[in-house]
């Protein structure tokens, strides 16, 4: 039996109702509640008096925006990971960051037990408990939702309202969201079924495209080592960079994407996310590696890419290999320096300008001129890269 528990506390319907749980079911264990603030633009404050309100014994705000853009959301950038095509890894690589902060709040309150509001069904539960076990293994970890009768958001609603937990969610605004600096991702009611498309309600923070401005904006990245560091030539510091470009993007209905998605745990799901700043990094990122990366090491970089967004799904963070990886994309985005022009209209991104101190592309090479080339050159190249197609149609004929 733990004698004292840190929750993970976000103040939402699950975690709402885990403290009078925790306390009914572990014997009046105490609990202590952790608040991340990773930029979701909630009243934490009002979010730990609730915690301290239903239960817990303690209740700590972490300002955690800072190492949350630049410990994690950048590598994740710099690897050019996306998830499946088109998920910018939003709640993924949160997690392990929660996971970590919980883990260092256990150690300083002499806590024997973690505790998180993740569903037995969703990803979470393997992210969290996969960063505690790497970094506190000794831990107890309690996951609620794999334990107590509760079956569905709805019974969660009735428990709350049977202990007098105050919340926001009814059974007709039933979407489970998480929302960090980065994105703003949405679950359930009517997503849970593919065929219906997404109640333009839901959406809450990128403006629909429909109602975007009939003027289209432009903006410059500017990015030294995969980094990035300015927005139309000013440099700024990673949250008002972050910020800056979220304003602009989800002004002109940037960055809505809706997706079926294979869940780690084996099932397919359905989400919507709100990604307006991180759309614009990820494309103006694609861009400037186009210009300075070499073809060798573009096209390794893709299958690499791959991988690193599929470890940060899993809850891989503290890892031996997404560090390994960490190395090869720092040695590889060495030259991924320069700055990229977009333009927006209507939800829709364009490039217009691509510029790189260390640009391998060059106008006397590229252009329809005969110069800086000899054509007679590529006859023999040819000639020995056919060699793989020939011999065999030469060997049928005889």
């Amino acid at each position: 039996m733990p004698k004292k528990v840190v929750l993970a506390y976000s103040g939402g319907l699950d975690t709402s109702i885990i403290i009078p749980w925790l306390k009914e079911t572990y014997g009046g264990s105490e609990v202590v509640a952790m608040i991340g603030d990773l930029g979701q633009q909630e009243d934490l404050e009002a979010a730990r008096r609730k915690a301290l309100a239903t239960g817990a014994s303690a209740a700590y705000v972490e300002d955690l925006r800072e190492e949350f853009i630049t410990g994690y959301i950048w590598p994740t950038l710099r690897a050019g990971a996306v998830y499946e095509h088109k998920y910018l890894l939003g709640t993924s690589f949160a997690r392990p960051l929660l996971a970590k902060r919980q883990v260092e709040i256990a150690g300083k309150v002499g806590a024997d037990a973690l505790a998180h509001g993740c569903t037995g069904k969703g990803n979470d539960q393997v992210r969290f408990e996969l960063a505690a076990k790497a970094l506190a293994p000794d831990l107890e970890i309690i996951a609620p939702w794999r334990e107590w009768t509760i079956s569905s958001r709805e019974e969660a609603i009735s428990y709350a309202r049977a202990h007098n937990v105050p919340i926001d969610q009814t059974t007709r605004n039933i979407y489970s969201r998480d929302r960090n600096i980065w994105h703003l991702s949405h679950e359930g009611g009517l997503l849970e079924d593919p065929a219906n498309a997404p109640e333009e309600s839901m959406w809450q923070w990128v403006v629909s495209p429909a109602k975007a401005p009939d003027k289209p904006a432009s903006v410059e990245i500017g990015f030294e080592e995969g980094i990035p560091v300015s927005v139309d030539g000013q440099k700024l510091a990673p949250l008002a960079l972050l910020d800056q470009l979220n304003e602009i993007a989800a002004a002109n209905g940037v960055g809505r994407m809706d997706i079926v998605e294979n869940r780690l745990v084996g099932m397919k799901s359905r989400g919507a996310y709100e990604t307006p700043g991180g759309t614009l990094l990820v494309a103006a990122h694609r861009e400037l590696e186009s210009l300075s990366i070499d073809r060798e090491t573009a096209h390794y970089q893709q299958l690499v890419s791959l991988r690193y967004a599929e470890m940060v799904y899993y809850g891989m963070w503290f890892t031996p290999l997404r560090e390994a990886l960490d190395a090869f994309f720092s040695s590889s985005q060495k030259r991924v320096t320069g700055s990229v022009g977009l333009c927006l209209f209507k939800g829709n991104v364009s490039v217009t300008s691509r510029r790189s101190p260390y640009s391998l592309y060059r106008t006397g090479l590229a252009s329809f001129r005969m110069t800086g080339y000899n054509p007679k050159d590529a006859e023999g190249f040819i000639n020995l890269f056919a060699l793989p197609i020939t011999i065999p149609l030469e060997a049928a004929v005889r």
